[in-house]
């Protein structure tokens, strides 16, 4: 007897997949959507930009946690018992942030919400895969594709659109009759699971250092660049203490008896080959998320709610393409198909190091569109390709590793994505200042000219200072301009640079029991 689920699933698939998606995707919506409204969090409690950040860095860190004990916290409670707790857990820390009469409790309500929304994807992932025939597993992997990708890049968009048109509570008070309705699905459709592994200990050190390496490197990837990174003692004592626990946290799960998670299983080709190229997706798709609203809306003064809907154009292609690649998957190797959604990755990133301060909303566009498209043809195979060679009763350990290892790839994207921004800035400031000089003669031309105008309005004084600052901003906006190419460039040729490792994977074959 396997230890997955019964073969006789009482409710049709259609309404396991509804049950065990619709909380999942609410959880990956509740990650991106808050991002374009933290400016507005940060206003309402009247703290900085900064401190309001930890909303997100709470969540991060007790989703990454839970990601990694979804397996064990299955096997000790049993599928639908555990499916119930989440969701309701998911349920009050949003309330909570809803509520909150101050920042700490918001942050407290984010802590709470991570927790509950941490098992959501993994266990979404492995009781498809249970459930669905092998042939059609690549049905299921649409389903979790539109569910967990379409819902995490509609965030933006959803959340623009509620901070602009109403209170940015509404972003997590629509997530509590979701919760309700999950819940009432779960009980009545989500088989419970027939053997499960005996838990005989907790692993107590195995948590205990996760935890520690967790928020270590979460507080140095939101902090690093605020302190010049290793220039500060306080950096560098958290990097330490975070490489530390994560070598402890590897060595132990591997010599104790009965680990919180099977770390063996990265000897799997295909876990091991799946697993970076589902996180090297994540960081370019996720990066860009960050980068393209934040030029949108500091460079070009888009809304909140306009920059999100220049995503939405990658939404639409994603939903087409989920559409079509079931039956494309039938037609291709995977592996093609995985290598061909690398290149429209790349040529749409690439697009993007074209921007200057005068593109249109179309050209913006046109790029989501391909990025879309990119996105779900690598998402779906590798999805169905990186757990087919795990043996059924390493799903739920596998799914948790594999979406850990995403989420800390994306939230190390979102901190180099910015780091780079600000460094290659200062670079092309330094390189573009020597143009600001008497020994110029474009230079002269135009700031004469700037003093002639601002003198209409003023003195001569006031005006020279006035051309100074103009011509000083500009330079500094252009050096950010430049910078935003200089890191799309770079994604983009991380996207062409994994082509090749697309065909190292193994055609999935059937799970052994």
């Amino acid at each position: 007897m396997s230890d997955g689920c019964k073969n006789q699933i009482k409710s049709p698939l259609w309404l396991i997949s509804l049950s065990i998606l619709l909380p999942a995707s609410f959880s990956c919506l509740a990650t991106s959507a808050t991002n374009v409204a933290i400016p507005h969090i940060a206003g309402y409690f009247g703290s900085t930009v900064d401190e309001a950040n930890w909303v997100i860095t709470s969540y991060m860190i007790a989703n990454a946690c839970l990601i990694l004990m979804t397996g064990w916290l299955e096997n000790l409670m049993g599928r639908k018992l555990f499916l119930k707790i989440f969701i309701s857990i998911f349920a009050i820390g949003s309330l909570i942030c809803a509520i909150a009469p101050n920042l700490n409790l918001m942050v407290l309500g984010r802590l709470i919400q991570g927790i509950g929304g941490g098992p959501m994807t993994p266990i979404a992932q492995s009781i498809l895969l249970s459930s669905f025939p092998y042939e059609k597993r690549s049905i299921a992997m649409s389903l979790f594709g539109f569910a967990v990708m379409v819902f995490a890049i509609l965030g933006p968009t959803f959340g623009g659109f509620i901070v602009d048109n109403a209170d940015w509570q509404w972003i997590y008070l629509i997530n509590i009759p979701v919760a309700i309705i999950s819940i009432s699905l779960v009980h009545a459709n989500i088989e419970e699971m027939e053997v499960r592994k005996k838990i005989t200990k907790i692993d107590f050190p195995g948590m205990i250092s996760l935890v520690i390496w967790l928020l270590s490197m979460q507080v140095v990837l939101d902090k690093g660049q605020q302190f010049n990174w290793f220039d500060s003692s306080f950096i560098c004592i958290l990097s330490s203490l975070a490489v530390i626990s994560l070598v402890f946290f590897i060595v132990w799960e591997l010599e104790y008896k009965n680990p919180l998670v099977n770390i063996r299983i990265f000897k799997d080709k295909n876990f091991f080959t799946g697993t970076i190229l589902s996180a090297a997706v994540n960081m370019i798709v996720f990066s860009s998320i960050v980068l393209i609203p934040q030029f949108l809306q500091n460079m070009m003064g888009y809304t909140a709610m306009i920059s999100g809907m220049a995503l939405a154009p990658r939404i639409i292609s994603s939903v087409i393409m989920i559409v079509l690649i079931n039956p494309l998957m039938k037609i291709f190797d995977n592996r093609i198909l995985i290598s061909i959604g690398f290149f429209f990755l790349g040529i749409s990133v690439l697009m993007y190091s074209n921007i200057n301060l005068m593109i249109s909303f179309n050209y913006v566009a046109i790029p989501n569109i391909l990025l879309g498209v990119g996105i779900i043809m690598i998402f779906i195979p590798v999805s169905s390709l990186v757990l087919g060679t795990l043996p059924k009763s390493e799903l739920s350990n596998g799914a948790s590793l594999h979406n850990l290892c995403k989420t800390v790839c994306t939230a190390a994207a979102a901190s180099i994505a910015n780091t780079l921004v600000a460094r290659h800035a200062q670079i092309h400031q330094v390189y573009l200042v020597k143009n600001l000089s008497d020994f110029s003669i474009i230079f002269q031309q135009k700031i004469s000219s700037l003093i002639h105008t601002f003198m209409i309005s003023g003195s001569a004084i006031s005006a020279q200072i006035k051309a100074n600052a103009y011509l000083y901003k500009s330079m500094v906006v252009q050096s950010k301009l430049m910078a935003y190419v200089d890191v799309f460039e770079i994604f983009a040729m991380i996207a062409f640079l994994l082509i090749p490792l697309s065909y190292t994977l193994k055609t999935a074959q059937k799970n052994k029991l």
